[in-house]
């Protein structure tokens, strides 16, 4: 097989589809890339709408229910009666339960890449990487130290960084892996404007500034493309929500006696708009379940109350044949999000008037729909499309390299491929 087709996804987190509504928002060159190629009014988020679980429905093509990811990392059950916890550093065989475009990609002859992106420590299948939290000893920081485009102390104090700089580092490592490497396929990942919106919510001077430097990234990058050979891909992973009251799920839990400081029979993981109750003690989830469900009915900011049987309306696994999944899941009305914090009453108001951001909310919210723009080889000049689905990007991405990816939930956009 020819291993002469490029495609490049650039997954600019937490940026909204209802920011690009806005004709003033600066960002020229995706505005370029969408005037030269295509674009999506909507792209819908697959539950829940949080960073991890919508890049791997992004380059798998199926939804949580099925690749399995719910988490920005990987969820553990200690021990019965005990707190559940999301470890974020798990290998990408423990946590991704389908085929991804790059595994694809690989099995066909093609070199694969990733900088920044998620779910995906040692992968098997990545020829090149620049990782999240980059190491000295790896192959591409040591290239980059030697050619003067990072330092060591940029190596070793990565995590100190401030999230703009390190956007700028995965920027420049994204480049040098073009320049020098030229893959078949590049993932490449920014946190910046993510990090604005959970810090100042969406929608403000903060968020456009924050919209713009992903902007410039993007440009620097599409520096080493040529879009004549290349497929760009540009996508987001859930939109954002303001929020000025928290709810505490686990204080209520703690008031019904059903969690302590050192042990509990009920447990929530917030999840920003959602929050995902576990029954530690599995011998008694019969019993409980429907207790915690009354426990929550009335509280307020606690939209709905939902458990196993309308999971599969909403994309969520079976938690009899997942032990990853929660047992009930609560969602937030608009302007509330939900919180860990066990003490104090159901609704932190301390923080009102104060507006902070979250996502996470149920993905049948518009607010939380992401963007999909797509531009250089292979893709057709001036198509607009709609609606389209995250899960719908990786037999896109499949299409472009010339595979095929058999047994997903999304199907190739080939309306917008020439």
């Amino acid at each position: 097989m020819a291993n002469d087709k490029n495609v490049v996804v650039i997954s600019l987190d937490g940026f909204p589809a209802y920011a690009l509504e806005d004709e003033r928002l600066p960002i020229p060159t995706l505005r370029n890339l969408m005037r030269n190629g295509a674009s999506a009014k909507r792209m819908k988020t697959v539950n829940p709408s949080v960073t991890w679980p919508n890049h791997t429905a992004i380059i798998t093509g199926v939804d949580a229910s099925r690749h399995g990811v719910l988490y920005n990392g990987m969820l553990t059950r200690p021990a019965p009666n005990q707190p559940v916890k999301v470890e974020p550093w798990r290998d990408k065989a423990e946590m991704v339960k389908a085929p991804t475009v790059y595994d694809l990609a690989h099995q066909n002859g093609m070199t694969t890449a990733q900088v920044d992106w998620v779910a995906i420590q040692n992968a098997a299948t990545i020829t090149w990487q620049f990782p999240e939290v980059p190491k000295v000893t790896g192959p591409i920081e040591k290239e980059m130290i030697a050619s003067g485009e990072l330092t060591e102390a940029d190596i070793t104090g990565f995590g100190r960084i401030n999230i703009t700089r390190r956007d700028q580092l995965w920027t420049r490592a994204a480049v040098h892996i073009l320049k020098q490497h030229k893959p078949n396929l590049l993932l490449y990942h920014l946190l910046n404007l993510d990090s604005t919106h959970h810090t100042y919510g969406p929608r403000n001077q903060a968020s456009n500034s924050g919209i713009a430097f992903a902007d410039a990234q993007v440009r620097e990058l599409l520096e080493a493309v040529d879009l004549s050979k290349t497929a760009v891909i540009v996508v987001s992973d859930h939109g954002f929500r303001a929020v000025t009251r928290n709810i505490r799920p686990n204080a209520v839990l703690h008031h019904h006696g059903l969690l302590e400081t050192t042990s509990c029979t009920a447990y929530a993981v917030p999840e920003g708009g959602t929050a995902m109750i576990y029954i530690t003690d599995r011998a008694k989830r019969a019993e409980l379940i429907p207790k915690v469900k009354e426990m929550f009915k009335g509280v307020d900011g606690v939209d709905r109350v939902i458990d196993a049987s309308g999971f599969a309306e909403i994309g969520f696994p079976d938690p009899d044949k997942y032990d990853q999944m929660a047992d009930v899941v609560l969602s937030a009305k608009p302007g509330y999000a939900f919180s860990g914090q066990m003490d104090g009453g159901p609704v932190d108001l301390t923080n009102s008037p104060r507006v902070t951001g979250s996502h996470g909310f149920l993905s049948s919210d518009p607010d939380m729909d992401a963007i999909f723009i797509a531009c250089g080889a292979g893709v057709r000049k001036g198509v607009v499309l709609d609606t389209v689905r995250n899960y719908d990007v990786a037999p896109t991405i499949a299409e472009l390299l010339g595979l095929k990816m058999e047994g997903v939930q999304g199907r190739s956009l080939r309306a917008i491929l020439v």
